[in-house]
């Protein structure tokens, strides 16, 4: 890996205190991602995934340990989430389940407001949106509201949104789930060309075992902690593969 990696996180935990208890939803957990780089983080339900996209995505602070992001420390216990708004912006993309994309809004014009958010003139913001749209194959679909779009074409243009501010780091929870298999093999295949295209870090948190093939690194969560990383080519007795989808 050279030089400082895109997300790097060391040591993270995070506790909550409920009305059982102190529950450790994540247990000292470190792991680098560099650019260009495509990880799957797979888990059971409650194994720590989605705490992890919310501490990495810079959305809660950890209870202990620190996020790094393109070289800086940005997250931290005693870290003010409201001051790292604009890191937030500028520099992560986030896909999530649903692509919760504004109703009364096209395609286009839900591509476009991240940018126009940024100041960006509104002509500039529309045509980089079109581009973008053009390259997921829907610049045929830029004018359509949500709810003429498949639930795949909802999921493209949301990856769309996600790139409009071309963020080092892109973090997508579950973004296959509610798609079928050809259709959550297409989303996949754009995250492997946004990683390996653009450069960009992407880390995507999933049960979908059918498109492992696409992953550089397969990390597995259990019980709030690492218990393995590595190459998707090395998948140990296709532990992975096994899985059940959602």
């Amino acid at each position: 890996m050279s030089g400082a990696p895109v997300l790097s996180v060391r040591n993270l935990s995070r506790t909550y205190v409920t009305g059982g208890g102190v529950v450790r939803a994540l247990d000292g957990v470190c792991l680098d991602v560099a650019a260009g780089e495509l990880v799957g983080i797979f888990g059971p339900s409650g194994s720590g995934k989605s705490t992890f996209l919310m501490l990495a995505g810079l959305l809660e602070n950890p209870t202990s340990g620190e996020v790094w992001l393109t070289g800086e420390r940005v997250s931290h216990p005693g870290a003010d989430l409201d001051a790292l708004r604009e890191t937030r912006r500028a520099g992560i993309g986030f896909v999530f389940q649903k692509a919760n994309l504004i109703p009364f809004l096209s395609a286009v014009e839900n591509v476009a407001l991240s940018l126009e958010i940024a100041d960006v003139h509104p002509a500039d913001a529309r045509a980089h949106a079109l581009r973008l749209l053009a390259a997921l194959d829907l610049a045929h679909r830029a004018d359509s509201l949500p709810a003429k779009l498949s639930g795949g074409e909802q999921q493209r243009v949301a990856v769309a949104r996600a790139l409009a501010n071309a963020p080092p780091l892109i973090l997508a929870d579950e973004p296959t789930a509610a798609l079928d298999g050809a259709r959550g093999r297409q989303v996949m295949e754009i995250f492997r060309r946004i990683a390996v295209d653009h450069g960009a870090a992407v880390v995507v948190i999933t049960h979908d075992p059918r498109a492992i093939d696409l992953f550089d690194r397969i990390v597995h969560f259990e019980d709030g902690r690492m218990r393995t990383d590595h190459g998707a080519d090395n998948d140990p007795a296709g532990r992975h593969r096994g899985m059940a989808a959602p």
